[in-house]
């Protein structure tokens, strides 16, 4: 019997706020537990109970601009004040290694990652902007302000959704799981991620 392995898949997930990526993200992690996780870096404070090199790598700014400025990062990205950044090297050697890496991520790591990692970029697209904004106000989390500035940030997603493999209409949540499902499983099936495959049937095939 043939022993191969297998290059694991790096899966980009992105969506505007309201379209309902974190379930579909969560159910599909639950689905598939070999999904490998890398710790990011930041440079906010710990909250309590999150342990250094577990949760996060938690350094100073100075600290994580030296890194950036090497290279160091996959993608990075600053939010609220604070700098996030996947680790390139730990993420290539998973990778490597035939372990499955999930990215929930904004459209602006996204476009990083695609110059440095192959893989599968999925964007999740609500229906309509009626529904987008009514399962915003729907929440009950967000002040019409804020829902107002996640309306403007989710137009400015949408037009960057060209950039992506795969496109996902989130309407009904268990059709758009199982197309998310699909297309993560056909992935894995493409030759770039077995390419020593064909030749190892071939060994001792006759002429």
């Amino acid at each position: 019997m043939m022993c191969t392995t297998r290059h694991g898949v790096a899966l980009v997930v992105c969506a505007p706020s309201g379209t309902g990526k974190t379930t579909l993200v969560k159910r599909l992690l639950g689905d598939f537990l070999g999904f490998a996780y890398s710790v990011s870096y930041t440079t906010r404070q710990a909250r309590q109970g999150e342990v250094d090199g577990k949760d996060y790598h938690f350094v100073d700014r100075a600290t994580f601009d030296r890194l950036r400025e090497a290279d160091f990062f996959a993608e990075w990205a600053e939010v609220h004040g604070n700098c996030y950044g996947t680790p390139l090297k730990p993420v290539q050697d998973l990778l490597a290694a035939g372990k499955d890496l999930l990215f929930d991520i904004d459209v602006q790591g996204a476009r990083q990652l695609r110059g440095k990692l192959e893989g599968l970029f999925v964007f999740i697209l609500p229906p309509s902007r009626e529904v987008l904004e009514k399962r915003l106000s729907g929440r009950g989390t967000d002040d019409a302000q804020t829902i107002a500035r996640r309306m403007k940030n989710a137009g400015a997603e949408l037009r960057a959704a060209d950039g992506f493999d795969v496109w996902i209409v989130n309407n009904d949540l268990e059709e758009a799981y199982q197309q998310l499902r699909a297309a993560f499983v056909a992935e894995t099936l493409r030759p770039r991620y077995r390419p020593n495959l064909a030749a190892q049937l071939l060994e001792g095939w006759p002429e």
